[in-house]
């Protein structure tokens, strides 16, 4: 999926810049990634608030290997296909996955504060 498709795809929802990243892309909307594209797939990020529209889809989370023969999960899950065709959805979908990143990284930068402050 060329980056020009995927900035079309996502035109009703806003501006996405992708990135190039290990083997696939970060897809990134105000400065914050919200979504990856690994082997063609896409994946939305997640937390406690948007997961459980994955989990009833049954949309498994992104995983990958480790170096040590493990499986990693990260807390992004698999897109719906009907999304690939469905750009309305797929806004309110990628706001929900904005809104997680958003406050993932609300949170990373509050605990590296009380890091600081110990």
């Amino acid at each position: 999926m060329a980056p020009d498709d995927i900035r079309e795809m996502f035109s009703p929802f806003g501006l996405v810049q992708v990135r190039r990243m290990f083997s696939g892309a970060g897809l990134f909307a105000d400065g914050v990634m919200f979504a990856l594209l690994v082997r063609g797939v896409i994946y939305l990020k997640v937390d406690e608030r948007n997961e459980s529209d994955f989990e009833r889809e049954g949309l498994e989370p992104f995983t990958y290997a480790t170096r040590h023969g493990r499986r990693g999960v990260m807390s992004y899950r698999r897109m719906p296909d009907r999304l690939y065709d469905d750009a309305e959805e797929l806004a309110i979908w990628a706001r929900g996955a904005l809104a997680a990143a958003s406050r993932a990284g609300a949170a990373g930068k509050a605990r590296k504060s009380r890091k600081k402050l110990a």
